[in-house]
């Protein structure tokens, strides 16, 4: 549940970028579903998962697969802060999940 609650919120946040400010209508709606989507499938893994731990890979693996889709489909930059931003994100839920369901 976890990993396709992160895959449509990663595909919902493309399509927000390709939806050109909620000006074009399919990319918008792209977005609603895919948003909808990822909460509706985050909240199932939130029946099994701890809250912390669940939220934390969600945004963190999200947040680095975007940065990375930004590098490739987008032409973004990559800066070492961005790169030591990622790492640290990675890092960040890694420790979460070291720390157990206590």
């Amino acid at each position: 549940m976890l990993i396709g609650a992160i895959a449509a919120e990663v595909a919902a946040t493309t399509a927000m970028k390709y939806s050109d400010g909620f000006s074009k209508l399919w990319p918008s709606l792209v977005t609603a579903v895919g948003y909808i989507v990822s909460f509706v499938l985050l909240a199932q893994a939130l029946k099994s998962m701890s809250i912390g731990t669940a939220y934390a890979i969600w945004s963190g693996v999200g947040t680095a697969t975007v940065a990375a889709l930004g590098l490739v489909l987008f032409g973004e930059g990559l800066s070492l802060a961005k790169v030591a931003g990622i790492v640290l994100i990675i890092a960040g839920v890694v420790v979460l999940n070291l720390g157990g369901a206590h």
